[in-house]
């Protein structure tokens, strides 16, 4: 979901039949750059060197999916169902299941064709709620708080269904000749207020890779192997996104073992685009822990400002020129916006530095090494006190309302 690259490509317009889209791959994973893209690609990539760190390379306006990595992190909180509800389980070893549902089931959801989101500029924030069907709702806030590193910090909460996620993504790319690797250091904090004292549930991500970008098929892969970890009740997971070798295997395979104390509990297998499943070691049953074919377009529906009401520094009104162009396919105008809001950016980290100040985040604070919300959910206050608190933190304005038309960035 968030990375480098997030599908698969033919390089040039009319390559040869067999440039065709790889097998295991889908027809949507695959898109045609004309001539002028395709040269304007192999010009980057003539100025690249092995090893090189990719955070300072600005990259074409048509290699973008039209939202801000900000907004794509909500990719993981698009089927609830799976995971609402965890809580009152009694076995320990079902809560860490629905857990990793979770985070499975937010892979497969990908734009068409080669695209990455916008890199989120510093102090950018993007914001959201969701309106559930059992009338209960969810509220979603990230912030971009570093920018050299990048990270960006997330967090997401639904009061009345007892869940929370905290995280924060540090991306760190590298050109490595035919291919582009990402590491995505940082991590997701799962917590299910009123579990029996099950503490987080901490998640990392696998590392990405774009294949084939000088020669042969471009190709998105997640790969090597993250976890998933509950140390109160001494549950693990390793979980190895496989890639798919010169010869054999298969495209977004998945394999897994999951451990309570020092006991086997079964192992996941599968595709995270397709279907993954869960197979019990004591019984030996199996069962589907997400069906990316049949539920994948079951995605939970946000509710996000008109762009008139928002701020100017958040992601959707920030780039709205930018997304406003990719859409109208107006290679130029985007290209245009793009530097517009880069240009802004550097000037305001050069008056941060003239100034001898540091930029402070607005919705997130350090602790103890980890990006924090500055207002949690309590737990300890009625629901509905809680909710509010939460929806006032998060959607509280910073500006006046007559001033949200301003055009500055």
């Amino acid at each position: 979901m968030m990375g480098f690259f997030s599908s698969t490509a033919s390089h040039i317009k009319g390559a040869k039949s067999e440039d065709k889209a790889p097998e295991d791959t889908e027809p949507d994973d695959t898109s045609i750059l004309d001539e002028n893209e395709g040269s304007i690609i192999m010009s980057l990539i003539s100025q690249l060197r092995v090893g090189m760190d990719l955070s300072r390379v600005t990259f074409p306006t048509f290699v973008l999916e039209p939202r801000s990595m900000l907004e794509r992190i909500t990719d993981f909180m698009s089927h609830p169902d799976l995971i609402f509800g965890a809580e009152k389980l009694d076995d320990p070893e079902e809560r860490f299941l629905r857990v990793l549902q979770y985070y499975l089931a937010g892979w497969h959801i990908k734009p068409k064709g080669v695209k990455k989101p916008y890199n989120p500029v510093l102090g950018e924030f993007f914001r959201c709620r969701y309106d559930y069907a059992n009338g209960t709702q969810g509220f979603y806030i990230a912030e971009q708080v570093s920018h050299h590193p990048p990270i960006s910090a997330f967090y997401y909460t639904s009061p009345e269904n007892h869940v929370s996620v905290i995280g924060e993504l540090r991306p760190k790319s590298k050109f490595l000749g035919n291919s582009v690797s990402t590491t995505m250091e940082g991590e997701n904090r799962v917590v299910l207020h009123g579990a029996p004292g099950d503490g987080d549930y901490v998640i990392t991500m696998p590392n990405m890779y774009a294949r084939g970008i000088l020669f042969g098929k471009m190709v998105l892969e997640l790969g090597d192997t993250c976890t998933a970890t509950n140390e109160v009740n001494d549950m693990h997971c390793d979980l190895e996104f496989k890639t798919k070798g010169f010869f054999s295997g298969t495209y977004n395979a998945i394999a897994a073992r999951v451990r309570h104390k020092d006991r086997e509990v079964g192992e996941i297998t599968g595709r995270w685009s397709h279907v993954m499943e869960f197979k019990d070691t004591k019984t030996g049953k199996k069962r589907v822990l997400f069906d990316a074919v049949k539920d994948g377009q079951n995605v939970a529906p946000q509710w996000v400002a008109p762009e008139e009401e928002q701020e100017p520094n958040e992601s959707r009104r920030l780039w709205t020129e930018l997304t406003t162009a990719i859409h109208e396919k107006n290679m130029d105008a985007a290209t245009t916006a793009k530097a517009k809001v880069e240009d802004a950016q550097r000037e305001r980290r050069r008056q941060l530095d003239e100034s001898g100040t540091t930029h402070v985040p607005r919705f997130f604070k350090e602790h103890d090494g980890r990006w924090v919300p500055k207002t949690l959910l309590n737990t300890t206050k009625d629901p509905k006190d809680a909710k509010a608190e939460i929806e006032q933190f998060i959607f509280a304005t910073d500006i006046p309302a007559h001033n949200r038309g301003s055009s500055e960035t």
